[in-house]
């Protein structure tokens, strides 16, 4: 039997939902979050990335104290930062503009595995960018996450219900810092957190929408999918019937791209972190 080609490799996974969305308020991604899990439980819509910013907001998880944001809200609303509760796993943390917030709304068996899998996929998509990071988990769970040695690059809290997932990762592309030392992010006092734009190799220059498909490429390849970008007009469900891509001259389709770029993240994977190492997360149930 004839081994099968990568590209029909790529084109026999099954797809994930890549949807780019922008600066999003916090308040207002949380809902778009809700509608899209309840027509994932309802097999309205596949498993779907949402990738976006947000506005200066301080966001508390389930297992937040409240000495984690020791000056008060109006010392933080005063510098225009907004603080939320909210149903994730983890503690305090600071989302804004410049940083690469990852909402996955997809099935899970394993939180443990998917977590996992969510780390290995930051992990090389950094690697594609020359920048050496790791997992800490084995620290703790306040450790969950990416690093850079012992700086913070990436933070990660999930929500599962009904076996369907909500929030998920935020990385520090070209965002400011300062936010976080005003607080006890992710429950570690005195934690350093650093950012992409501070890590890349010298004489690298930062691309965050490079980055940004990168991150959603390495996403899908870690899961076994196959990235197909949507508008957000997608998420309203029901699913409809792809479109024939529109005939192009000289260049790959927009998805024939994103399967030669997906086919780049299962080797890089595999350079960053072990293909022994790989994370098995399946589809569906909850934490």
């Amino acid at each position: 039997m004839l081994e099968m080609s990568i590209a029909e490799q790529i084109g026999a996974r099954e797809e994930l939902w890549v949807c780019e969305l922008g600066l999003v308020p916090y308040r207002r991604a949380l809902a778009l979050q809700e509608r899209v899990a309840a027509r994932r439980r309802s097999e309205q819509l596949p498993d779907t990335l949402l990738l976006l910013e947000h506005p200066p907001v301080y966001t508390r998880g389930r297992r937040a104290a409240q000495a984690e944001l020791p000056h008060g809200e109006r010392f933080y609303a005063a510098r225009g930062i907004e603080v939320l509760d909210t149903d994730r796993g983890g503690r305090v943390t600071y989302h804004g503009p410049g940083q690469l917030v990852g909402y996955p709304i997809m099935r899970v068996e394993d939180v443990g595995a998917y977590l996992r899998a969510m780390e290995a996929a930051i992990i090389a998509a950094l690697f594609q960018e020359g920048v050496q990071a790791s997992s800490r988990c084995s620290e703790g769970p306040d450790y969950t996450g990416v690093w850079v040695g012992e700086r913070k690059i990436a933070s990660i809290g999930v929500h599962v219900s009904r076996g369907v997932t909500t929030h998920g990762f935020a990385i520090n592309v070209h965002n400011e810092l300062e936010p976080f030392s005003l607080i006890v992010a992710c429950g570690l006092p005195g934690v350093a957190m650093t950012s992409l734009q501070r890590e890349l190799p010298s004489g690298r220059r930062l691309d965050p929408a490079r980055f940004r498909e990168r991150v959603a490429d390495c996403f899908c390849a870690v899961h076994g999918r196959r990235a197909r970008a949507v508008a957000a007009s997608a998420l309203r469900g029901p699913r409809a019937a792809p479109r024939p891509p529109a005939p192009t001259r000289g260049r790959m389709p927009r998805a024939s791209r994103r399967g030669a770029i997906t086919a780049r993240a299962d080797a890089t994977l595999k350079s960053a972190i072990g293909p022994s190492e790989l994370p098995v997360a399946g589809p569906g149930a909850g934490a």
